[in-house]
């Protein structure tokens, strides 16, 4: 995997973030990419039916690299308030989790598709908007199940 440390040339800044409402339950994935100006270019929010926040996470972080990809651009940070995950990333934490490391084998593979990829940990409050699109989406993702669970039921 081919993480690197430089600015140069940097077309974009891809802001990741996941939350799980009872981890495991409802979760969802907020992305954020913008221009390196700053420019807002795409916002995403995508509910999963069940899952930790660590998948979340991870599930923020590829669903960006592959909207980054599909965009064309080549050089990119992402921006995670997941420690875990930046750390994983970098080498400096091992993936234990048998269900993480599916998640961080593919995420390595997209990030080796980018010509200069960096990730770097921030704080919560420089994460705003991809938390609440992780949040929006966590609160669809309970919503979505529990009307299934509604109409799965049967009033006898």
């Amino acid at each position: 995997m081919r993480l690197t440390n430089a600015n140069n040339g940097l077309e974009a800044i891809i802001y990741v973030d996941g939350a799980s409402k009872g981890n495991p339950g409802p979760a969802g994935a907020g992305i954020v990419i913008q221009s390196a100006e700053g420019d807002a270019l795409k916002d995403l929010s995508i509910p999963i039916p069940h899952a930790t926040n660590n998948v979340a996470e991870y599930t923020g972080l590829i669903e960006g690299l592959k909207a980054a990809l599909e965009m064309g651009l080549k050089s990119v940070e992402v921006r995670t308030d997941s420690q875990l995950m930046e750390r994983q990333l970098r080498g400096v934490y091992r993936v234990k989790n048998p269900g993480l490391q599916t998640l961080y084998a593919q995420a390595t593979r997209l990030i080796d598709r980018f010509d200069r990829c960096a990730v770097t940990h921030v704080r919560r409050e420089k994460n705003k908007l991809a938390d609440r699109l992780a949040s929006d989406a966590a609160v669809q993702a309970g919503k979505a199940g529990r009307r299934e669970q509604k109409q799965g039921s049967l009033d006898l």
